[in-house]
């Protein structure tokens, strides 16, 4: 009677090192260090939420994943609207995206860039932190990645070497840079100026040389990157549109971790994107907004527009604005427009 004893203890031998060997087997499949894209350094918000990302990621995993930062795009020679293909495609492992690089790839990501759907910071986070943003994360992983969590590039306000805009004609013949979307071309068209698309590394010594007249960013990016002193002397306080950022993993990479570690990963991604959008905001949610005081400082023109100036914008835009609603998929911006219209203030 002990043979049959012996088979079995063989066969629950054979099963235990089965269920062992997956375990077993992931350690190789991590790599020694996975890349992360990003457009910005950490002297922008955006470079410093991929800084603490990377540096709780280290922490919550005991240091089995080790993420180096790319900033400027270098993985991809600058060219940012390649940064999604290439992050579905295995080329990067991980990205801080904008939402505005990644639209040419996931349409529905041009809600953001919608002129003037926004008004406030309540709006945006209406949105990301809502069942559209859900909705939008959903549309991601359908497209080949895994989106975790929420950050912010900011409102992207506009500046110029010529003079203060307060209405839509002092756009008028305006040579602005843009980033590569249709749906900015389209904006700045509508306003009368001439959208001009180029890179962020071209378009400064671009403004140094008077080749270009303005351009549009958040101002922290105005700050860090010292726009002061390649002839960016006029600010407009417009909102019209803002960047969410969203932090992602490639399925090939993320499926290669143990289940504790993908949890540790999005909640890194969670806290930094809670983190980086504080770092986004700063100066510009307390009361006075100092940031715009620090600006002032350094001899720039600040017009904070009233709401009826601002009116004039929207309305300029509106055409814009009905053309690109089904491109992006009129369910999502009706869906968008309620949930904004229901935000607590």
């Amino acid at each position: 009677m002990m043979k049959p004893r012996r088979t079995l203890l063989a066969v629950a031998a054979a099963a235990a090192l089965t269920v062992a060997l997956p375990a077993a087997a992931q350690a190789p499949s991590y790599k020694a260090e996975y890349r992360m894209s990003l457009v910005l350094g950490p002297a922008f918000p955006w470079g410093k939420g991929g800084e603490i990302w990377a540096n709780k990621v280290k922490e919550k995993t005991q240091g089995r994943i080790n993420i180096k930062l790319y900033p400027g795009v270098s993985l991809l020679q600058g060219d940012q609207t390649r940064e999604f293909s290439a992050l579905r495609q295995g080329v990067i492992d991980m990205a801080i995206g904008s939402t505005i690089n990644w639209s040419p790839q996931v349409k529905q990501l041009n809600l953001f860039s919608m002129p003037f759907l926004m008004p406030d910071y309540a709006a945006i986070d209406a949105l990301t932190q809502g069942e559209v943003g859900k909705q939008i994360f959903d549309t991601l992983d359908k497209s080949g990645v895994v989106p975790l969590a929420w950050g912010e590039n900011g409102y992207r306000e506009l500046s110029n070497s010529k003079h203060a805009v307060k209405t839509p004609a002092d756009l008028k013949g305006l040579k602005i840079r843009v980033v590569g979307s249709p749906l900015f071309l389209d904006t700045f068209t509508a306003l009368g100026a001439n959208p001009t698309q180029m890179s962020w590394a071209d378009a400064q010594p671009a403004f140094a040389s008077g080749a270009v007249d303005g351009q549009e960013n958040p101002l922290s990016i105005f700050t860090a990157a010292k726009l002061q002193n390649v002839s960016q002397k006029y600010i407009t306080m417009w909102g019209y549109v803002a960047d969410p950022l969203i932090f992602v993993v490639n399925k090939e990479v993320w499926n290669s971790w143990t289940p504790a570690d993908r949890e540790a990963v999005r909640q890194a991604a969670i806290e930094a994107g809670r983190e980086e959008i504080a770092l986004a905001r700063k100066g510009l949610v307390e009361a006075g907004r100092p940031l715009l005081k620090e600006i002032e400082g350094l001899g720039v023109t600040v017009t904070q527009l009233t709401p009826a100036e601002r009116e004039a914008f929207v309305k300029a835009t509106r055409p814009v604005y009905d053309k690109w609603k089904p491109q992006v998929g009129a369910d999502l911006v009706n869906a968008a427009e309620k949930a904004i219209a229901a935000r607590k203030h």
